[in-house]
């Protein structure tokens, strides 16, 4: 009996053991939940997280939450973030660092009406261009600087209209042209009964001026545990796992995500459509980031003329320490 027991105590002690359990995550996005994030939610629901011994719990954004305060204030393990933003949130003092780099190519561009006469960016001179902000201002910026045309108004210059998360100053004429993602806000000018031969867009990747976005980052000084770095790689192993479902599985990944709308604001039609087109900007990534683009992002950013994004070129912003542990 004695045996048994102490048998039975073992066993119990085994299975409350710290070694055995789920170590939780928090991950906070970058904005509501929709198939831009589908690939945490995949793996959230596939089970990939849990194969990989985390308990993670999705944070979705919006327009009140900035990630980096989240993440500085401890209310997140890692965030989603434009690299813009986290490389400027860095150099004034907040030290994050990119673990993995999920988005190989930038979805951002500018959507105009084609009856302005836009026909490249020197047309851009005297007319209003709607911008979001909140970090994501930053390329914008670069990009004008780089072409010479000021943003302050004026005949020679663009007026910047702080531009909200929807597309309505274009469709009310409030703007010559807009700020939108090839993922989401171009196909709800569509769906406004826009035709695509009224519109001209200019997409950042093409002009030369794009910036990395939605890369994966935590704090420097996290990284110095060797039980968190070992949490990340793990993080990273099941996440990249869920963007190469979703990849391969479009509708069904957008069908995962609709069920994790709390909102119940997503229609099935508009995220099958944006999972679509994410598909396009995960593409040939493995999470592990490119140098060069890192390269492009910062040279793009230091090209700020008298106001740049950042003022010197960031050391220890990224690292392959995470990939390299999640892809062996």
């Amino acid at each position: 009996m004695k045996k048994l027991l102490s048998g039975a105590a073992l066993a119990l002690s085994l299975a409350a053991s710290p070694a055995l359990a789920a170590d939780e995550v928090k991950l906070q996005l970058q904005w509501v939940t929709q198939a831009q994030f589908a690939g945490y939610y995949v793996a959230l629901d596939k089970g990939f997280y849990e194969e990989e011994r985390l308990d993670v719990t999705i944070l979705p954004g919006g327009p009140d939450i900035a990630p980096p305060q989240v993440l500085a204030g401890g209310g997140a393990d890692a965030m989603l973030n434009w690299m813009p933003s986290a490389l400027a949130a860095r150099e004034k003092g907040l030290p994050v660092v990119n673990i993995a780099q999920p988005f190989k190519t930038s979805g951002l561009m500018l959507t105009c009406w084609k009856d302005t006469g836009i026909t490249g960016p020197q047309d851009f001179k005297g007319k209003t261009i709607g911008v979001w902000f909140f970090g994501n201002e930053y390329p914008f910026l670069s990009w004008m600087s780089q072409e010479g045309i000021p943003t302050d108004g004026g005949d020679d210059g663009v007026t910047v209209l702080k531009q909200g998360f929807n597309v309505d100053p274009l469709l009310q004429r409030q703007a010559d042209c807009i700020s939108t993602m090839t993922y989401n806000e171009y196909g709800q000018v569509l769906d406004a009964g826009v035709s695509e031969d009224e519109l001209v867009t200019f997409k950042y990747e093409d002009m030369g001026v794009a910036t990395l976005e939605d890369g994966i980052y935590v704090l420097e000084e996290n990284l110095a545990d060797p039980a968190f770095a070992d949490k990340m790689a793990r993080f990273v192993k099941a996440s990249m796992k869920g963007w190469k479902y979703a990849e391969e599985n479009p509708e069904e990944a957008a069908g995962i995500v609709l069920d994790n709308d709390e909102t119940g604001a997503q229609t099935e039609a508009h995220q099958v459509r944006m999972m679509g087109e994410i598909a396009k900007l995960t593409a040939g990534s493995n999470g592990k980031l490119d140098p060069a683009d890192f390269d492009r992002t910062v040279n793009t950013l230091l090209a700020g003329g008298s106001d740049p994004v950042i003022t010197k070129a960031p050391e220890g912003a990224w690292t392959h320490d995470i990939t390299d542990k999640a892809l062996n």
